[in-house]
């Protein structure tokens, strides 16, 4: 792989209507659902306490690998990572990458068999923690490598020979990138460039650009996403492949330069005729779209885990400063406007963390089916997350606005606030934006819905299909809807083993049947163009992530209170404090749904598009900057340096 001058030229677009862009994305979908789903009962109204409650319990071995690798991990980071060089340099240090090769942290999610550590997802997660908060960077690097990298769609999709050939490399050696993304395609994989055309030979040749390609910059293995054209023995469609970096036609045009996360290896990546074996095929042609959502359900469970991470950091830091800081003649946390903020934190980052274990644990046990729990830990790690890191801030006042190295040169602790806000706000656009995860986890709610009285509502279904759809709805709604009337939340003794935090199990219990009957009367309401109402499927998602939340919280406190009764107060104490704030917010998400500005907005908006308003940009200069433009920055390499950095 070599590095080359920007080339601009325009990628070719693969055309496509809406409608085709919609039957892609449903195509890729898993259709079946073979195990229960806590967070897919949340949104039919029904409370299944059970498929978390007793908390599941991981396995004792794993348990013990797990806490001995920690240990190292731990170590190796106090005392090999500097997190200020990586951030001020914006690189990982070559001798980082190799120790944590040595560690076996490549290999940390890859069976034991192939020369991995074999960790859980729960120790998996909690390992990401730690290196994500030596440096952001770190846990980005190890995350795109196993969660979405080469490890594992080769371990859900590939061969026998596929596992033999990639994972002893991935676990040990071989840095792997994931590459999907293009500059005209973001979330619309309808609209892929990228194609692997057939060879007369059974090879393929792969051309096209791939961007933000993180740890592409120094991958020695990928995972490409590309459009393979249909044709007589080739059904076609977007196919996965894993694709040797060295190959000849591969070129790192740029390595990109972030507002956070400045150590990793991200680039832009061009493919020129590349040829790939045909035995490095991920899957039949045509799955690569589902291969890539099937591995981004777990895959996504280590963004929430390193958001969890940064919450818990920033609550020390708000403890800290909170108790030594006096103003008016008492510590800051003492007076009302700071302790609120501290409150909030405290307890967002205590469900944040239940979030991240109790999905993990759940990935452990393979016995539920997960795509709407990840997604939801996502979601709700990602924006509260920022929250947290956006109070902390405030708290630390100008302190936080301040750079940790102007702090430490005119001698304060330099605390990195300032870098946390920074880093921390990648995470409400990768691995799915927040407006993309509304939509998914709302496909996902409604699916149920949709299986029974889909066809009542497509257009494209004639009278036959749309009549046994109609007979399957009435069925469905005739057994279906009177379970929402009343439930064990409306029973004052229910949930009694949960002490203090029953009522709260109460409120989720009653809520779950509430968010039911609303998304049911807007089924009924809008059918068709429900898909076009996303601020709303946007709420009813929020609900359920805070359903979610409250109901992992609550488990979890009792869960550690078992285990030990003083911890477990303190559990409990900080569990009711987020219920309670949870409530407040699912409540006004509730109101939220029918008393909205959502159509004057959607018409303002509108003319704002037709250009009615641009009297208002007016007064202003426009700061961009035209390309090609290439400059030396404290951040990263010049783009005339060789951007591709092979370490040992």
């Amino acid at each position: 792989m070599t590095a080359v001058e920007p080339n601009r030229t325009a990628q070719p677009q693969h055309p496509v209507g809406e409608r085709e862009a919609r039957q892609v994305a449903e195509q890729a979908r898993e259709t079946r659902w073979d195990k229960p789903s806590f967070g897919k009962e949340i949104f039919l109204g029904r409370f299944r306490l059970d498929l978390i409650h007793p908390y599941p319990a991981g396995d004792r071995q794993r348990r013990d690998r797990g806490e001995e690798f920690l240990g190292r991990l731990r170590q190796f980071c106090e005392e090999k990572v500097d997190g200020v060089a990586i951030e001020r340099d914006g690189a990982i240090p070559d001798e980082v990458i190799a120790g944590l090769k040595e560690l076996g942290a490549l290999g940390m999610k890859i069976g034991t068999e192939y020369g991995g550590l074999g960790l859980s997802q729960v120790y998996y997660n909690r390992a990401l923690m730690i290196a994500g908060s030596a440096h952001p960077s770190l846990g980005a690097l190890l995350s795109a490598h196993q969660s979405i990298g080469v490890p594992q769609p080769v371990k859900m999709f590939g061969t026998a020979e596929q596992c033999e050939e990639f994972l002893p490399r991935c676990a040990r050696t071989d840095i792997s990138a994931f590459l999907l993304t293009e500059p005209d395609v973001g979330s619309d994989p309808a609209r892929l460039a990228a194609s692997a055309t057939p060879t007369g030979d059974g090879d393929y040749l792969l051309d096209g650009v791939k961007l933000w390609t993180t740890n592409g910059v120094v991958a020695d293995l990928l995972v490409v996403m590309a459009r393979v054209p249909a044709s007589e023995g080739h059904p076609g469609g977007v196919t996965a492949f894993v694709v040797e970096a060295s190959s000849p036609g591969i070129t790192v045009e740029n390595r990109n330069a972030f507002m956070g996360l400045r150590g990793i290896e991200n680039g832009v990546t061009r493919f020129h005729q590349v040829r790939v074996p045909a035995k490095n095929r991920i899957g039949a042609e045509g799955a690569g779209l589902k291969i890539a959502l099937t591995t981004l359900n777990t895959g996504r469970l280590s963004l929430p885990a390193m958001c969890t991470g940064t919450a818990k950091w920033c609550v020390k830091i708000a403890r800290e400063w909170s108790a030594e800081r006096v103003q008016w003649g008492r510590p800051i946390g003492e007076h009302e406007a700071v302790s609120g903020k501290v409150a909030f934190m405290s307890a967002t980052a205590f469900a944040l963390e239940s979030v991240s274990e109790l999905s993990g644990e759940m990935a452990d046990e393979q016995r539920h089916d997960i795509r709407i729990e990840a997604a939801l830990a996502k979601l709700y790690g990602s924006e509260m997350g920022w929250s947290i890191a956006d109070e902390l801030v405030q708290i630390r006042g100008g302190r936080g606005f301040e750079s940790a190295e102007s702090l430490a040169a005119r001698g304060e602790r330099g605390v990195p606030a300032e870098q946390v806000l920074r880093d921390m706000r990648i995470n409400r656009i990768f691995e799915g934006s927040t407006e993309i995860m509304h939509l998914l986890i709302a496909r996902e709610a409604v699916d149920t819905h949709l299986s029974v009285a889909g066809d009542i509502i497509d257009p494209d279904a004639g009278f036959t299909r749309k009549a046994k759809a109609a007979a399957r709805a009435a069925k469905f709604y005739a057994s279906w809807l009177p379970t929402l009337t009343a439930g064990k939340g409306q029973l004052p003794n229910s949930f009694a083993e949960f002490g203090e935090l029953a009522g709260h199990l109460r409120y989720v219990e009653r809520a779950s049947r509430r968010l039911a009957r609303q998304t049911f009367y807007a089924m009924s309401r809008w059918q068709g163009r429900m898909e076009l109402k996303q601020r709303f499927l946007a709420r009813i998602v929020d609900i359920g992530a805070e359903l979610f939340a409250m109901s992992a919280s609550c488990v979890r406190a009792e869960m550690l209170r078992e285990q030990d009764p003083e911890q477990g107060r303190s559990a409990y104490e900080l569990a009711g404090v987020f219920c309670a704030q949870a409530r407040i917010r699912v409540e006004e998400l509730f109101d939220r749904l029918w008393t909205n500005t959502d159509d004057e907005d959607r018409s303002l908006t509108r003319t704002v598009l037709q250009e009615r308003h641009t009297w208002l940009e007016e007064g202003v200069l426009d700061p961009s900057i035209d390309g090609p433009w290439i400059a030396h920055t404290p951040s990263g390499p010049s783009a005339k340096e060789d951007v591709h950095r092979k370490v040992g």
